[in-house]
């Protein structure tokens, strides 16, 4: 239904927890790399628990590699630094959020490359409240797009 696309993700615990939030309502997941882990990682695969062959995941080398595979579907940038909050927006079928590595977020050069579609979950204007933590800021977003959507193939 979307596609959840982690740039560099560094902590196996957490891409884990996103596999299975992926594999429970359909998303597809698309890791770019370098991965801070490997995809054998013990810790990955607790997260993930027995959801591995219900997922959908593609494997990219680079940033470009993944967009050259891009058709269809629009693509937005969740960032602490967004203008638009990710509940502003109107997602559709095959949609791509996209989320940066726990340490630095989201690449600067992309964040220029879609302005607009630079989305933020809002918090505390607190300079020690840095971030959401990725699988949680990933389940917030995606819910969103699902229901706005009417959960479409979910129960």
């Amino acid at each position: 239904m979307f596609n959840i696309v982690l740039v560099e993700p560094e902590i196996p615990a957490n891409t884990g927890n996103i596999s299975r939030t992926c594999a429970v309502t359909g998303c597809s997941l698309h890791l770019i790399k370098p991965l801070g882990f490997s995809i054998d990682d013990k810790h990955l695969k607790r997260a993930g628990l027995d959801y591995w062959d219900m997922l959908n995941v593609k494997i990219y080398n680079n940033l470009t590699e993944f967009f050259s595979t891009i058709k269809n579907g629009n693509i937005y940038l969740a960032t602490t630094k967004g203008g638009s909050t990710y509940s502003d927006k109107v997602y559709q079928e095959g949609d791509y959020f996209l989320f940066g590595k726990e340490t630095k977020g989201l690449p600067k050069e992309l964040l220029n490359k879609f302005p607009e579609n630079c989305i933020r979950i809002p918090m505390l204007n607190n300079e020690h409240a840095r971030s959401l933590n990725l699988s949680n800021s990933v389940s917030i977003i995606i819910y969103e797009a699902l229901r706005q959507n009417n959960y479409k193939n979910l129960i």
